[in-house]
């Protein structure tokens, strides 16, 4: 039982949490892309986010895993995304922060969204049974690359005081 609930409920309820930090963020990192800022919506990404890595340490676990470490990672970077958004507004280099923050977030959480597909789904645990085989980093270096690229993009584009 992890807070009052069944493991499995409690799963469910961790991978709807990160499910909606991923839909919502995709959401928002498009906005970015044109320049707009969704305050709602990116409260939602925020906090899906945020509570998918917090959720994410209450599983059982032997030690400080490769997933509790993208767990503190996670955390940091939209701390960082929450403090350049709502403390000072995106004024100055909290723009660049914010955006590095929450596409970082977004990523994270989408890596770990690919890394559960490969452990959970039947169709791909063939592919890369210890998630070092060539499919596993295919996927998740042709992530990273969009990723990257559309963070670049979004640095650029996203000036939403004009």
């Amino acid at each position: 039982m992890i807070l009052g609930m069944p493991i499995s409920t409690f799963t469910t309820l961790h991978t709807g949490l990160s499910l909606l930090g991923i839909a919502s963020g995709i959401i928002v990192l498009l906005a970015m892309l044109f320049g707009k800022k969704l305050g709602l919506l990116t409260a939602l990404f925020l906090a899906a986010t945020i509570l998918t890595s917090v959720t994410g340490f209450l599983f059982p676990s032997a030690g400080f895993t490769p997933a509790r470490a993208v767990g503190v990672l996670s955390l940091a970077v939209l701390a960082a995304a929450m403090v350049g958004l709502y403390v000072f507004n995106l004024r100055g280099p909290w723009r660049w922060i914010y955006v590095l923050g929450a596409v970082a977030g977004l990523y994270l959480n989408s890596f770990v969204g690919v890394v559960q597909a490969f452990q959970k789904q039947p169709f791909l645990q063939p592919l890369a049974p210890t998630q070092s085989e060539p499919p596993f980093i295919a996927a998740q270096a042709i992530m990273l690359a969009i990723f990257a690229v559309l963070g670049l993009v979004a640095l650029f584009k996203f000036h939403p005081e004009r």
